[in-house]
């Protein structure tokens, strides 16, 4: 505890006594100055005691001394000490006055205590003072890291929490509490996650004040003071620590939490090295599955990937937009110093974690990533958060395998791939290849490439029945819609079999090819269905008729 008033007046050197404020004599004391300027607040920063000879004062003035006084109380002066023999013989009944009816604390200095001595005396205990914080947030510090190394990050937040009274919570990369001490306190860190939002945008380290006389209004909420820090090096954020108090932390308190901050940092930050190592381990486990070798990808993973290669997975595939050829933007909730890949990557190993789950990461360079996934996994799961935005705003593009064991991986992989193609010609955040297996491949097909082409081959039949000469592109729909049955597409089109004839051969005249050749019958047909065509017309009720093929 940093001296008080309280502490000075039972120094047994000081000789100080109390003429006024007696019952705020516990207020600290932060330094002792000297001033005999008339008024001393400009210089003054709070938490002083003052101490004055009324050189340049009419101490005997009320009115004076009450003016002065209330100017010391408003500035936060902790106490004035006035000199008794020097200037006045006693302390004047009008500063006495003034110091009871403002509530400052008063103390008369005896003429043989020299203000030199109360200085020492004060910077004396704050220098005790400051070495019993030093020394107390070393021996936490040493209780922190043994119960870092030995139990874990749940056991550092229990003791942290207990060194500061209050409670403490861990977030991972993706804003989520990963765990909290005491138990009830998880309820209250979720309820924080907006401000941790708001500092995983800011690169680290970053800190914050959420509640408290100190925060203003940046909670709504006054219940306790809560302190956010981040955790992570450079400008990477892997996480976040929230502290809450009733009161703001002290010296100690506040070792106490920049130790947690470092080893919550080293056990959430792995080493590059590490990480370099781990990620070639995966490629070339990854690439041993692709090229047929499930067996000897088991024995090269060993028990890194746990059971992920013995049960169900899928393989996943994403490319950021910008490397797909669109402008990349953060995923949702990432920073936006945070590339899409590595932003994606952070989201997928908080999943993983939180879901104990084992999960292969292989990166190829910034813009692409595979990730081999447990089946009905957590991070299976939460890749359809991603299918609720927009390719745009979550800034990356996903293709999802369907369920796969180690034989079939290659199968997985071209799965994947297909998906992502798809998902880039649909302006899809996420496809999976059930949506390609299931119903129609005309959807595949939406894109403006395939578009044009059959608008092209259509156009000649289109310019033709815009001219009034009949209706060749109905009556192509209708034969080819009736597997070339004559009759049967002639009754649907209300007209004789041989005007359908003789208007099929206009077609094949028009476009320079043979409707009896199936792949020509194929390219008409999807090219029908791909552009946006009327049904088959009634038939005209006037008019003249369309030529009839006499020889058919």
């Amino acid at each position: 505890m940093p001296p008080t008033l309280a502490s000075l007046v039972q120094h047994s050197a000081l000789h100080l006594t109390v003429r006024a404020g007696e019952d705020r004599l516990s207020t600290p004391v932060r330094w002792v100055h000297a001033s005999e300027l008339a008024d001393p607040v400009p210089y003054m920063e709070g938490g002083e005691l003052l101490l004055i000879t009324a050189t340049t004062l009419d101490a005997a003035d009320p009115g004076a001394m009450l003016q002065y006084v209330r100017r010391l109380a408003d500035a936060g002066v902790a106490g004035l000490g006035f000199a008794v023999g020097v200037n006045y013989e006693d302390v004047p009944e009008a500063l006495v006055g003034a110091a009871r009816e403002v509530g400052l604390p008063l103390l008369a200095v005896p003429r043989r205590t020299p203000f030199l001595a109360i200085s020492k005396a004060v910077s004396a205990a704050l220098a005790a003072d400051q070495y019993r914080a030093v020394t107390a947030g070393f021996e936490v510090q040493r209780e922190l890291t043994r119960a870092a190394l030995s139990e874990g990050p749940a056991a550092l937040l229990e003791r942290l929490a207990a060194h500061v009274d209050g409670w403490a919570a861990l977030y991972d990369a993706s804003g989520a509490v990963v765990a909290a001490a005491p138990e009830w306190a998880a309820r209250r860190a979720a309820r924080l996650t907006a401000e941790v939002e708001r500092l995983r945008e800011r690169p680290a380290p970053a800190s914050a004040v959420v509640g408290g006389a100190d925060a203003g209004d940046a909670a709504g909420d006054a219940e306790d003071r809560v302190e956010l820090q981040s955790l992570g090096t450079g400008r990477r954020v892997r996480g976040a620590l929230a502290v809450g108090t009733g009161a703001a932390l002290g010296t100690a308190e506040r070792y106490a939490v920049h130790s947690a901050v470092a080893l919550l940092t080293l056990t959430t930050e792995r080493s590059r090295a590490l990480q370099a190592a781990e990620q070639r381990l995966g490629a070339a486990v990854l690439r041993m599955l692709l090229s047929g070798q499930p067996d000897h990808a088991r024995t090269v993973a060993g028990e890194l990937y746990g059971g992920l290669l013995d049960a169900p997975f899928r393989l996943l595939i994403a490319e950021s937009a910008a490397g797909a050829g669109g402008v990349a933007a953060a995923p949702h909730g990432a920073t936006e110093t945070d590339h899409p890949i590595q932003a994606l990557t952070d989201a997928i190993e908080a999943v993983a974690s939180r879901g104990g789950e084992a999960v292969l990461l292989v990166p190829d360079g910034e813009d692409r990533l595979a990730v081999v996934s447990p089946d009905a996994g957590a991070v299976v799961a939460s890749m359809a958060r991603y299918a609720l935005l927009e390719a745009e705003e979550a800034g990356v593009v996903i293709g999802l395998s369907a369920p796969t064991g180690p034989i079939a991986t290659a199968g997985a992989y071209k799965q994947a791939e297909q998906a992502l193609s798809v998902a880039r010609r649909r302006g899809r955040a996420l496809v999976e290849h059930e949506e390609l297996a299931a119903g129609s491949i005309l959807p595949l097909l939406a894109d403006d490439a395939v578009r044009a082409f059959a608008e092209g081959m259509l156009r000649a039949l289109r310019d033709h029945d815009a001219k009034g000469r009949g209706d060749l592109v109905a009556s192509l729909r209708a034969w080819l819609s009736r597997h070339g049955q004559w009759d049967a597409a002639a009754a649907d089109l209300g007209v004789h079999r041989h005007t359908l004839r003789y208007r099929m051969r206009r077609v094949e005249e028009i476009l320079g090819r043979s409707l009896d050749d199936p792949d020509v019958r194929m390219e008409l047909w999807l090219a029908l269905k791909t552009t946006a065509a009327p049904g088959p017309p009634t038939p005209p009720a006037t008019g003249a008729p369309e030529p009839r093929d006499q020889r058919e």
